[in-house]
């Protein structure tokens, strides 16, 4: 791309051209080029964790990928983030805080997210009485949130998709209960703003202009730099979620190693200190709107990820007598996908398990790893709304292990027919069968048989 061509283009995404992409609604979501600024002048915002010991945030995806960063990044010890269904996880939770003295933030842009809306009636149910809800204006939350007296609600800006929110309410707000100093992340958020509207000196593009150049050689899998803070978790969900469909994609891989393969490009992030989050984030929003135009999709669009959700609907509505869930026993054959592995495909491993047994899929990841394809490994059901669009609507390059462990006993969630057991059976198999609908190779083992 000639100089001339890079001030073009970089002038033409601030000028929000949507054909710079596919001409369609790009841009009305574009909102997060400006919300750095907007986010600054909006200070304080108005959230308050008063007297209670712990803050929990309630979200999924976009609404809480960010703030698990933050947390990780900088060591917040009583700040909790709950993006799981599993009920060993929700019980373990609540016997580590003190429910009554706990603040719970229900975020969701929508304000419709099952999962969140799930854990939200649940610790109503048990006894919470402060909450804070983080959600986009005009809402079913918001409205949930003014009837039932919530300390307050923070309004999320209409014009950013999840993915993109890290730097608006639904990023800032979090961090600000964790006692960071938000005017510090975002006005280095708005430095890099600034150097993202130069030409070719300009780090968002540029690294955009790599990502979109080594697809089109073949080099599709992004191998993102494993840092302390697991800024790979978020940084996922912004490339797979805005790049994989319409058969394309980006494969982000935290961790995997760059040099591995001909397949393989360099995710490099650059931190020299925890405030640099704030240019981070910035950064890796525009270097992926720069990709997305090189690709010819729309990064701001998720077309496929509804599928898993209305699949999970309709297991759950199948039947109103309360039980384990649907069947989620072995399926297919774990050594005949691996035999039949090699690059370019990648191999996801899609655990919807305990988080805190995470530890025990490394011998599957070494095992997979031995194949020579690049391995990305997600927990459900969090990755449905991070990596799930790209392993549906990608390139059919993915060979899916999806791994289930005891749900154990089942966890009732107040005015529901279903429990928590129930629902992530149900999220576990909805996924499983709209990826074979897609025609993707895919196997189900359980982790005690790992």
């Amino acid at each position: 791309m000639s100089s001339l061509e890079a001030i073009e283009l970089v002038d033409r995404i601030w000028a929000r051209d949507s054909a710079v992409w596919t001409g369609s609604d790009e841009g009305h979501w574009l909102g997060w080029l400006d919300e750095p600024e907007r986010m600054l002048e909006r200070l304080p915002l108005g959230v308050d964790r008063g007297a209670n010991e712990d803050v929990v945030l309630l979200g999924m995806g976009g609404s809480s990928l960010a703030p698990e960063v933050l947390k990780r990044t900088f060591a917040v010890e009583d700040f909790h983030v709950l993006d799981t269904t599993h009920p060993s996880a929700i019980r373990r939770l609540e016997e580590a805080i003190d429910v009554e003295s706990a603040l719970f933030v229900a975020a969701s842009k929508s304000g419709t997210t099952l999962e969140t809306r799930c854990q939200l009636d649940y610790f109503i149910g048990r006894g919470g009485s402060n909450f804070g809800a983080i959600t986009d204006p005009g809402t079913e939350l918001e409205r949930f949130a003014r009837d039932h007296d919530f300390a307050w609600t923070v309004p999320g800006e209409p014009t950013i998709g999840g993915r993109y929110s890290a730097l608006s309410p639904f990023g800032m707000a979090p961090a600000t209960l964790m006692g960071i100093d938000v005017q510090e992340l975002l006005e280095r958020a708005v430095a890099m703003a600034g150097w993202c509207r130069l030409g070719e000196e300009n780090p968002g593009f540029q690294f955009g202009a790599e990502l979109g150049g080594n697809w089109s050689e073949g080099r599709d899998k992004v191998c993102i730099d494993e840092v302390p803070g697991g800024f790979g978790l978020w940084a996922e969900q912004l490339i797979a979620e805005s790049t994989g469909k319409s058969g394309k994609g980006l494969v982000p891989a935290p961790g995997e190693d760059p040099t591995g393969g001909p397949d393989r490009q360099h995710g490099r992030v650059r931190l020299d200190d925890p405030y640099d989050l704030g240019a981070e984030f910035f950064r890796w929003e525009f270097a992926t709107a720069v990709a997305g135009s090189i690709l010819g999709i729309n990064p701001f669009g998720q077309p496929d990820v509804q599928a898993a959700k209305d699949k999970t609907a309709d297991l759950l509505s199948s039947s109103h007598v309360p039980g384990p869930g649907p069947e989620t026993g072995p399926e297919g054959s774990l050594d005949e996908l691996l035999a039949e592995a090699e690059p370019p495909q990648y191999i996801a491993i899609q655990a919807f398990i305990d988080p805190d047994r995470e530890g025990e899929l490394d011998p599957l990841v070494t095992r997979a790893r031995e194949t020579g394809c690049v391995v990305t490994k997600g927990l459900g059901p969090r990755y449905l709304h991070s990596t799930g669009q790209l392993h549906k609507g990608g390139p059919n390059s993915v060979l899916a292990i999806q791994v289930v462990d005891d749900f154990g006993e089942e966890l009732a969630i107040p005015g529901k027919d279903f429990g928590f057991r129930e629902l992530i059976a149900a999220q576990a198999t909805g996924d499983l069968e709209s990826l074979k609908e897609r025609g993707r190779k895919v196997c189900r083992v359980r982790l005690e048989d790992l």
